[in-house]
């Protein structure tokens, strides 16, 4: 039965009534619906579309599924068909016109209309069905078996397709079904349950308003918190999706207010309602100030009361702006997200300015009475320098995207570091530039002027830059594109009471900037200034003051490609140049100084011992463009120096085909065997092609050349052992690192003055049930000519003799002892030993299956040949034992064209392993489905 209680509703406004039965199972909702749907568009319509975005989690092969596997999650690919959901008993009646043949399992439901529907004209669609909701564990939306959040779950006309023709699918991007029509929805739930709502609330389980979003329900035995305060004279409810905790709830009643006037006299309104659901909190919640937790420790970087603060003003400024006016997610979300995070900028600027980084975590870490993080550039980092870092951080890998790229195709990291945080720190520079008040009068003019309706950021831009003087006509053309704007401060000179700086910049866009001086004492003086559309460096007078350094934008408040550029010294004997600082551990680069970081090397291998070294290098936390890096070594097995080094540059474009070209040279000098030392030389070329930045798809290209001296005994001297030798390659590979079905391709081709040879390798890694996993791995290799002196350089069967030194062997030429156990999973990568080498050709394929936790088998076959030899066929299997899976594993051989071999009295000594110590590796193990 429909409510009496109706206010009055726009003519062309959309309207809808929903009654949903919730039962005491919580999984089965019986709805009844009615849609007052209205044309839009300026021509006829045959058809209306509804979004049935349950059906997202119907089955294995939807949008929504491959989106969390492109997240790293797996949970709804292996769900159990009671975890999934779907909608069922669907009937439809247009005017009262029943309509049939409809199918009710496509994410979007297309109704054809009898006669056409004029601009301006409605008609009424009545709908039956049943919803069969999904485990709240994947997106946080459906029933966990005790409470119920409804959203994305009811039939809606699409609220962005006035045509009805765009597919539009559910990826849980918390983007708008249907905004700015008018809800009428009736909830018949369990006895002793609760319900609570983002729209009014007219009488128990009762909701009714017209909403800029879409509505979320949620259903509990438990009742849910409220807080109310005053604000101006207005009455401002919020309201919570989850239970608070009583810390929670005493600092809120003291924060609330001081934070809902701080975003009102930013924004110019507040709305009377504000909804907080639980899923909302955990993604909105201020990143980078939790508690470090490590084994029984616990180091937190803010007080408890800090952390409210912080976490609750981030949430109600992101509600606040989206309750402002209808956004589309796709296309409105630098908008949406500039704006919330400029207040959120604006806010630690007026209450925590003096607050760090890492909080009050350098001074709690003590390790034997001393605070180590002190030494570190990240000690002394502002909170409010955490926006231009993050974006400082993607740009450093060429891995950022343009502000304007549509929201889903931006990577996990970049939906913060761009669409929040750059986009964020762009206003906020321009506000400075502009003045704060008269920023913040343009915001609340512009919101106040679309409340309620789509909002126009074309306008916005447009209207901001007559309001900022002209100063903000940039952002158009930055927001379309990927920029390297570098400002450089070149030189200064001192003339009667003025500096003349010269300051260039590397774009025709006329930019702002800011100068700033800073005296002995810290005393800051800021300069603004225009520029004009050129490149070419110009002269621009500030007052000395008496400074001891001159600044430009400090404090990363404009994104720039390059900050080391930005800093002269006015006085002493650094005068117009930089510091050089010695560092002893990789920190966030502090843009002032030269900085060269030291740091302690501890290595092994079988024949220098222990080698003890100090590491120079330049690179820092962030990547750098130019790199070099010299390692000297002691050797405590011979007493002598060893070591390596190498330099290399990075060529990055920001829209070309490829993401990186790699130029490189380098060198090394260590023990191959007892007493005797090897030299490798190396000069490289990689290119990087471009990647999409959400996908784990990569592919490179190599070129290398390395030469080879090794000390030889007189018996290798004899036997006519390689003493140099030459070494060309170049090589392709393509590699798919997604989850369930990971893939890897690669080809090269090398020679040297004996030989030249081609080989191939594919890998194929399955996870056909969770945390069950199967691979394999296909070998083939073939000499084109091979005339060399023996068999240094032939293909290893089950072990690889590292001609290049390129394998991270601990023991290079051992032959017996655990060392010599090392297994390398490379050419014919079987774990018995089956033979030596093929100097002709070899094809193996490697199967490797998980088994039960840490256990998997594994099985080896292939053929190879030797020259003036009949091929032959081998195979192996066993047992593997994963103690930390892809980096430490260990091989027992079970059976294989030796037999049983743990029955060979020698058995221990078959028994291999593998070892990966690349730090780089494991932290890019762990970096995959962020970028």
């Amino acid at each position: 039965m429909l409510v009496t209680n109706i206010v009055a509703i726009s003519a062309q406004q959309d309207s809808i009534y929903i009654e949903a039965k919730i039962p005491e199972n919580k999984r089965q909702i019986t709805v009844y619906q009615e849609i007052t749907y209205y044309n839009h568009s300026e021509s006829n319509l045959d058809q209306i579309k509804l979004l049935n975005w349950i059906s997202a989690y119907k089955t294995h092969n939807t949008s929504l599924v491959y989106r969390k596997l492109e997240d790293r999650k797996i949970d709804l690919h292996f769900a159990k068909p009671n975890e999934l959901g779907n909608l069922e008993n669907l009937n439809i009646q247009i005017d009262g016109q029943t309509i049939t043949g409809i199918d009710g399992s496509r994410e979007q439901i297309f109704l054809p209309l009898s006669e056409k529907l004029a601009p301006g004209k409605k008609v009424k669609i009545t709908l039956n069905y049943q919803l069969n909701l999904p485990s709240q564990k994947f997106t946080g939306y459906g029933s966990d078996g005790k409470k119920v959040a409804l959203k994305y779950f009811f039939l809606v006309p699409d609220g962005f397709d006035n045509h009805n023709q765009i597919q539009r699918n559910f990826i849980d991007i918390e983007e708008n079904q249907n905004p700015g029509s008018y809800w009428r929805v009736n909830l018949d739930i369990p006895i002793n349950h609760y319900s609570q709502s983002n729209l009014p609330e007219i009488q128990p389980n009762y909701f009714e308003g017209k909403l800029v979003n879409d509505p979320e329900f949620l259903i509990s035995e438990n009742s849910f918190p409220t807080i109310t305060t005053t604000i101006e004279g207005q009455k401002i409810t919020i309201n919570f999706g989850y239970q608070l905790t009583e810390t929670e709830k005493q600092n809120l009643e003291f924060y609330l207010p001081l934070q809902l006037n701080f975003i009102k006299a930013k924004t110019g309104s507040l709305p009377s309602k504000i909804f907080i659901s639980e899923k909302f909190r955990e993604s909105e919640n201020f990143m980078g100030i939790d508690d470090i937790k490590f084994w029984k420790f616990r180091y937190p970087l803010f007080t408890e009361a800090e952390k409210i603060d912080l976490n609750y003003f981030s949430i109600l400024s992101k509600k606040i702006v989206e309750q402002s006016s209808i956004f589309e997610k796709s296309g409105d979300h630098w908008l949406m997200n500039g704006l919330k995070t400029y207040l959120e900028i604006q806010y630690i600027e007026r209450y925590y300015q003096e607050r760090k980084l890492l909080g009050d975590l350098p001074d709690n870490l003590k390790i034997l009475g001393l605070k180590p993080l002190k030494i570190f550039h990240a000690s002394k980092l502002k909170l409010s320098e955490r926006y231009g870092l993050a974006y400082q951080y993607i740009l450093t890998q060429n891995l950022d995207q343009k502000i304007g790229q549509p929201f889903e195709n931006l990577s996990n990291f970049n939906a913060t570091a761009i669409s929040h945080f750059e986009t964020g720190s762009l206003f906020s520079f321009v506000a400075e530039k502009m003045g704060k008040e008269k920023f913040d009068d343009f915001v609340i003019r512009f919101l106040q002027k679309n409340t309620g309706k789509r909002i126009d950021k074309e306008a916005f831009l447009n209207e901001l830059t007559v309001a900022s003087g002209y100063s903000s006509g940039f952002l158009e053309h930055f927001i379309q594109n990927k920029n390297r704007v570098n400002f450089r401060l070149k030189r200064f000179k001192k003339i009667g009471d003025e500096f003349q700086v010269k300051v260039a910049k590397n774009t025709l866009q006329e930019i702002p900037f800011k100068i700033e001086t800073e005296k002995k004492n810290g005393e800051k003086t800021a300069f603004w200034f225009d520029t004009e559309r050129s490149k070419e460096a110009k002269i621009y007078n500030i007052p000395q003051t008496d400074a001891e350094k001159i600044v430009i934008n400090s404090e990363y408040i404009f994104p720039e490609k390059n900050f080391r550029d930005n800093y002269l010294y006015a006085k002493g004997f650094f005068a117009n140049t930089k510091k050089i600082r010695l560092k002893f551990f990789k920190d966030i680069p502090n843009p002032e100084y030269n900085e060269v970081y030291l740091n302690p090397k501890l290595n092994f291998n079988a024949y220098d011992k222990v080698l003890l070294g100090l590491n120079f290098k330049n690179s820092s936390l962030f990547d750098r463009k130019f790199v070099y890096s010299f390692t000297p070594y002691f050797s405590s097995g011979t007493g002598k120096l060893t070591g390596a080094g190498g330099v290399s540059y990075s060529f990055q474009p920001a829209n070309s085909f490829y993401r990186s070209l790699d130029l490189g040279v380098s060198g090394s000098y260590f023990h191959y065997d007892y007493d005797l030392t090897y030299q490798k030389f190396s000069a490289f070329a990689n290119i990087n092609f471009s990647k999409n930045p959400r996908s784990d798809i990569g592919r490179s290209l190599g070129f290398s050349y390395n030469f080879f001296e090794k000390e030889l005994t007189p018996a290798m001297i004899a036997a006519n052992e390689y003493g140099k030798y030459n070494l060309w390659n170049v090589g392709y590979s393509y590699s798919d690192r997604r989850l369930i079905h990971e893939k890897y391709l690669s080809g090269n081709l090398q020679w040297m003055e004996d030989f030249q040879k081609v080989s191939a390798e594919a890998f194929y890694r399955w996870e056909f049930a969770q945390d069950q996993k199967v691979s394999f791995r296909f070998f083939g290799g073939y000499f084109i000519t091979n005339k060399t002196k023996n068999n240094l350089f032939d293909y290893g069967i089950s072990k690889v003799s590292n001609y290049a030194f390129s394998y991270g062997l601990l023991g290079q030429s051992a032959t017996s002892g655990l060392l010599s156990q090392q297994l390398i999973l490379a050419e014919g990568g079987f774990k018995s030993y089956l033979g030596k080498t093929a100097n002709r050709w070899i094809t193996s394929v490697n199967v490797d299956a998980h088994v039960w936790r840490w256990f998997n088998v594994y099985a080896d076959a292939g053929v190879y040949k030797n020259q003036m030899q009949n091929p032959q066929f081998i195979w192996d299997s066993g047992v593997k034992v994963k103690v930390i899976p892809d980096f430490l594993e260990i091989y027992f051989p079970v059976q294989s064209s030796l037999g049983f071999e743990p029955s060979f009295k020698d058995y221990g000594s078959r028994i291999r392993f593998t070892l990966m110590l690349n730090f780089s590796a494991i932290t890019g193990y762990f970096r995959r489905g962020w970028f």
